[in-house]
C-alpha cells in the first residue's frame, strides 16, 4: 500500500469530491421534504399559538372568579381592556416574534409540576459564552405567565443576552410557597443547565467549587463557596417583576438560609451575580391593606400567601432581619432594587425599605428611582416606546460592566425600534388600571 504523501493526499481529494457528489444529489432531493417540514412547523406554531392563547384567556377568566365582579372590577376590566386595545400594534409584533422567531425556545420543562416550563430568548450570534438573566414574570400571584416576558427577552437577546423566562404555578393551582419552589427550580434549572443552550460548553464543562470564606474584589460580602467554569464565574442574573420580584427574592433568600445552614443544595446564591428587582413587594405586613384598598381584597390575599402565620416567611425583608438569619446575608449577591415614583399597584418605598433594611445586616444593595414612572411605565410603555430606556440602559450596563467588548458594542448599537406610537402610549398611561 502507498503511504506517500502524494498518494494520502489523492485518497484525501477523491473523498472530498465524493463527499461533494453525495451533498449535490442530497441538496436536489428534499425540495418536497422541506416544503413539508417548513408546513409542518407552521402548523406547529399556529396550534402552539391557539394553545398559548386559550390558556391566557383561562387565566383571565380564573382572575374574574377569584376578584368577584362587582362595580370596582367592572371599571377595572373595562380601563384594562381599553389599555390592551392602546397597545396592540405593539403587543401583536411582540407575539409574532414569540410564536414564530427562532431565537425563542418555548416550553423547556424544568420540573414534574404543572407549568413548570420555561422559555428561552436566544442572541443571534451564538458564538461565545453568554450572560444569562433569569427571569421570573409577574401577575399579581394569580394571572403570571412566562410569554409576559418575552418583549424584555426579545430587547435583551439584541444586547447579546440569554433571557430564561419561568413560569410557574399561579393562585389557585398553587399557594405561595409552592410559587417559590416553582421558581427556585427553574432557578436551578438554568444554573445547572444553561450551558446546552446557547452558553460555550468549553467554557462551562468544567465546574470547580472553591470552598472559603472568600471575598470578592468589586461584590461584596463573604463568600462560602465558590463555583467556577474553567476559570471563569458563571454570569448568571436573577430578575423578577412585580409579583416576580416578590418570589425570585423569596427563592433567593431561602437559598441563601439554606446555604448559611449547610442544607442540600440543588443550586448556590454563589452561582449568581446580582439579583434586579423591578417594581416589587418584599414585606407582606405592610401590603396587605394596600393591596385590599387597591382591589385585591384581603381574604385572597390571604389564601394566596396561606395565612396571616406565613407573612414572616414569605417577606424577604423580615426574614434578612431576623438575628438567626443574618449570617445568610453575607452570601446574597449584589441586589439592585428598581421602582418608579408613582406606582400606586406597589408603592416604592416597599423598594427602599427593603434595601434600607438590606443595607443593615450588611448586604451590598442599592435603589434606583425613576421619576414620574408607574408601575407597567418601567416594563411596558417605556419598552414599546423604543429610543432610549433608562431601566434598559442600567440593566444592560450592569450585565456587560465586565466585558469591555459589549460595552463597546453597547454604545453603537442602534436605538430600540418603536412599537407603539407615542399619542397611543400617553393614552394608556392616562388609564392604566395598574
Amino acid at each position: 500500500m502507498d503511504s506517500s504523501p502524494a498518494s494520502f493526499g489523492g485518497d484525501c481529494c477523491d473523498d472530498v469530491m465524493r463527499h461533494q457528489r453525495r451533498r449535490r444529489a442530497a441538496a436536489g432531493k428534499p425540495e418536497k421534504g422541506c416544503r413539508l417540514g417548513r408546513q409542518q412547523s407552521i402548523g406547529r406554531d399556529i396550534g402552539h399559538a391557539a394553545a398559548e392563547t386559550y390558556l391566557v384567556t383561562w387565566l383571565s377568566f380564573k382572575l374574574l372568579r377569584c376578584l368577584g365582579v362587582g362595580y370596582r372590577w367592572i371599571m377595572k376590566l373595562l380601563a384594562l381592556g381599553c389599555y390592551a386595545m392602546l397597545l396592540m400594534p405593539g403587543f401583536i409584533q411582540v407575539a409574532y416574534y414569540y410564536f414564530f422567531s427562532s431565537q425563542v425556545q418555548r416550553s423547556i420543562v424544568y420540573g414534574d409540576q404543572p407549568r413548570n416550563r420555561l422559555d428561552l430568548h436566544l442572541p443571534k450570534n451564538s458564538e461565545g459564552s453568554k450572560p444569562v438573566v433569569a427571569f421570573v414574570t409577574g401577575g399579581a400571584w394569580i394571572i403570571g405567565y412566562k410569554a409576559w416576558g418575552a418583549l424584555l427577552g426579545k430587547q435583551l437577546a439584541e444586547r447579546d443576552i440569554i433571557v430564561a423566562c419561568i413560569d410557574y404555578r399561579n393562585f389557585p393551582q398553587g399557594t405561595i410557597s409552592e410559587m417559590v419552589n416553582d421558581a427556585s427550580q427553574g432557578i436551578s434549572f438554568v444554573c445547572n443547565n444553561i450551558a446546552e443552550y446557547g452558553g460555550d460548553p468549553n467554557r462551562l464543562k468544567l465546574k470547580v467549587v472553591l470552598h472559603g470564606p472568600f471575598r470578592l474584589l468589586g461584590v461584596g460580602g463573604v463568600r462560602k463557596k465558590l463555583i467556577f467554569f474553567c476559570g471563569y464565574l458563571i454570569r448568571i442574573y436573577l430578575m423578577g417583576q412585580s409579583a416576580g420580584a416578590h418570589i425570585a427574592a423569596c427563592a433567593l433568600i431561602e437559598q441563601a438560609i439554606k446555604e448559611s445552614l449547610g442544607d442540600s443544595i440543588s443550586w448556590s446564591v454563589s452561582q449568581i451575580k446580582a439579583y434586579f428587582g423591578l417594581s416589587g413587594g418584599y414585606n407582606l405586613f405592610n401590603l396587605v391593606d394596600h393591596f385590599h384598598n387597591r382591589g385585591l381584597y384581603r381574604s385572597i390575599f390571604l389564601s394566596i400567601m396561606e395565612g396571616e402565620k406565613s407573612f414572616e416567611q414569605f417577606s424577604p425583608e423580615v426574614r434578612v432581619r431576623e438575628i438567626a438569619n443574618r449570617n445568610s446575608a453575607s452570601l446574597l449577591p449584589p441586589i439592585s432594587l428598581f421602582h418608579g415614583t408613582t406606582d400606586y399597584s406597589i408603592p416604592a418605598d416597599s423598594s427602599k425599605t427593603f434595601v434600607e433594611t438590606l443595607q443593615k445586616v450588611g448586604a451590598q444593595a442599592e435603589l434606583i428611582l425613576y421619576e414620574g414612572k408607574t408601575h407597567t411605565d418601567l416594563f411596558l410603555q417605556d419598552p414599546l416606546r423604543g429610543g432610549k430606556d433608562d431601566l434598559f440602559d442600567h440593566i444592560v450596563a450592569k450585565i456587560h460592566a465586565d466585558d469591555p467588548e459589549a460595552l463597546a458594542r453597547d454604545a453603537v448599537a442602534p436605538p430600540r425600534r418603536r412599537l407603539v406610537p407615542e399619542i397611543l402610549l400617553l393614552l394608556a398611561h392616562k388609564i392604566s388600571p395598574f
